[in-house]
């Protein structure tokens, strides 16, 4: 391709304050651009230049002079500002002379041309599939992948009509479908370029991604190859990014399964699969004590923030419509205000979410509509109130948190501690790539397949409809921790608790190297205030905190030898053969050395076996 500075010619009318510099061979450097998001959010020192990790991915991009080009940048870190200044350099190089973008979903498309239109790139939202060809003052159009699965042959005749850029925005989605991977391919096959974006680009199965390139690995699985990535962890460093708190919240969760069976477990301690999806089921219920209590918390949270940032705001995602609803008559009742609400199948979603991107209400619950790319800035608080339980899923709602707006800004996101939300939490830093072959697990012990298949809302797992069908009873939240960089700080407390508050009530603005210290002087601190309640409570004070483990043990154990006691006597076995028959298809160790989780799966066999 011609080399963008030393071309001359122009077959687009691009405003001549778009310049490009080139001294010798110093890098390219570009001036006059649109901020690194946009201005009004552009981290501190950054306003109206390119920030580092753009402009040393676009070096790379000409060095590189591939017609497939994929960046893996995280959300917030400004990968629309990359594209459109590579677009606009492509169209004075004369290199193309169309631009098509293809997102997601329909709200991002207006958000696409919104920021195209920033540096004088017109291009059409509302382009149908009916019109063939755009018009005439548009340099471009921006689509969604089911518009082009739908008629792949009119985004062909697009793509070959003039010299095409086609910018691929959260290109995993190309996989969702095997008509959407041939489509897209077809539609764009004939493209002069490709420029592939995504925040997270892997996905939890095996459909290839059109136009990623797949290289084997030491075990000769075959992994997407991305060209420039710019994680998390980098964009931390850099102050590109908010610093992310999870605020982990367990309790205690009775339910009945369709046996009629009534059972407990804390949310949080040592349960079996089976029983931690009942608990985390049973948490999401808007008719219990948990999510009332964890929302109310994470309204305290949002009013600390706001007094430093008087517009942030608050999102919640839920699992469906039905307890949305129910999330927003709470957070009405909390703060006396209607939340927004965002549904999937609401035509005017998109017009929402604008609408509380551009006030400063405070609170937001939504069912899908805002998972990825939907830029809402003044997010601040999160609640992860949905049993979605993908990598995937989790990195792009997480993602809504982290775009930094000024300098200092943290994010707080509020999620109930099971064990799969723990590990995602734990490891947001983590590079991942997609892998075409898949071997039993993926290298983090989670198996993305069946975590995908067990969240479907159209075919939930067997565990979940049939032997656990059931009813929530009741839940109580219980303050747990929170996980900041990986590592845990905090104990378990009420909620409501001076012991609660030294992990809402901390600055709405924080340096991110000043977290990390600020968060152990308030685990000390709490430690010091359990010590002194702990000391000072009369002998009838009460408390909703689950006992400690040797007491959870020692219950499971009685449990246990009194349902092999109730099996003998229906069987005649003696004891010691129940018990040794439980170790054979159970596994473990003795009684005495087995922990919860392995106590609670031999009851479970048993349980099964009395019935019968």
């Amino acid at each position: 391709m011609r080399r963008p500075w030393f071309a001359a010619a122009q077959t687009t009318s691009l405003p001549a304050c778009v310049l490009v510099r080139r001294v010798s061979d110093a890098p390219i450097i570009f001036e006059g651009m649109l901020s690194p998001s946009f201005p009004q959010r552009a981290p501190w020192g950054t306003a109206n230049k390119l920030r580092a990790w753009q402009q040393e991915a676009l070096e790379q991009y000409f060095q590189a002079d591939k017609r497939d080009f994929l960046v893996a940048a995280t959300p917030g870190a400004g990968k629309t500002t990359f594209a459109l200044t590579l677009a606009v350099e492509l169209m004075r190089t004369g290199e193309v002379n169309r631009i098509i973008v293809v997102a997601p979903t329909e709200h991002l498309k207006t958000q696409w041309a919104d920021a195209a239109a920033r540096v004088h790139i017109r291009l059409d939202p509302y382009f149908k599939n009916s019109h063939w060809a755009p018009a005439r003052q548009y340099h471009g159009v921006v689509v969604t992948y089911a518009q082009v699965a739908a008629k792949s042959s009119v985004h062909r005749h697009l793509t070959e009509d003039a010299k095409t850029l086609v910018i691929l925005d959260e290109v995993h989605h190309g996989g969702d479908a095997l008509s959407w991977g041939d489509a897209i391919r077809d539609a764009y096959g004939p493209a002069k370029r490709r420029l592939l974006l995504s925040g997270t680009p892997f996905r939890s199965d095996t459909a290839p991604i059109p136009f990623v390139e797949y290289l084997p690995d030491e075990s000769g699985a075959r992994i997407s190859s991305t060209d420039y990535n710019y994680g998390y962890g980098r964009a931390l460093a850099d102050g590109v990014v908010r610093p992310v708190l999870f605020h982990m919240y367990a309790g205690k969760m009775r339910w009945r399964t369709s046996a009629g069976d009534e059972l407990e477990a804390h949310l949080g301690q040592d349960n079996t699969k089976d029983v931690n999806s009942q608990a985390w089921r049973t948490a999401l219920d808007p008719e219990g004590s948990w999510m009332p209590a964890v929302l109310s918390a994470a309204d305290r949270r949002l009013t600390e923030i706001r007094h430093h940032v008087p517009d942030a705001g608050g999102l919640v995602l839920a699992t469906d419509q039905t307890v949305a609803r129910a999330y927003a008559k709470i957070l009405h009742g909390i703060t006396g205000r209607q939340p927004t609400i965002v549904l999937s199948d609401d035509a005017s979603a998109s017009e929402r979410i604008e609408k509380f991107s551009a006030s400063d209400d405070r609170w937001m619950v939504a069912v899908r509509m805002v998972s990825e790319g939907v830029d809402v800035p003044r997010l601040a608080v999160g609640v992860y109130a949905t049993s979605s339980s993908t990598p995937l899923f989790f990195a792009q709602a997480i993602g809504r948190f982290v775009r930094a707006r000024r300098r200092g800004e943290a994010a707080s996101v509020f999620l109930p501690n099971v064990p799969v939300l723990m590990g995602l939490a734990n490891e947001l830093e983590k590079q991942r790539d997609h892998a075409l072959d898949r071997h039993d697990k993926d290298a983090d012990g989670l198996d993305d397949s069946l975590l995908e298949s067990a969240n479907r809302e159209d075919d939930a797992s067997d565990a979940l409809t049939q032997e656990f069908t059931y009813q929530a009873l009741s839940s109580i939240a219980h303050f747990d921790r929170v996980v900041f960089d990986g590592k845990d700080f905090g104990q378990l407390a009420e909620p409501g608790t001076p012991e609660e508050e030294e992990f809402i009530g901390f600055p709405g603005l924080l340096e991110p190297e000043h977290v990390h210290e600020l968060l152990m002087q308030r685990a000390a601190r709490q430690s010091r205030l359990r010590e002194v309640r702990e000391s000072t409570a009369g002998p009838t004070e009460t408390t909703t905190l689950p006992a400690p483990l040797h007491r959870t043990l020692k219950e499971q154990r009685q449990l246990l030898n009194s349902l092999v006691g109730l099996y003998a006597r229906q069987t005649g076995e003696p004891h010691g053969s129940v018990h040794a028959e439980l170790r054979r298809i159970c596994g473990g160790p003795a009684v005495a050395q087995a922990t919860v989780t392995q106590l609670q799966s031999r009851i479970e066999v048993l349980r099964k076996r009395v019935r019968s």
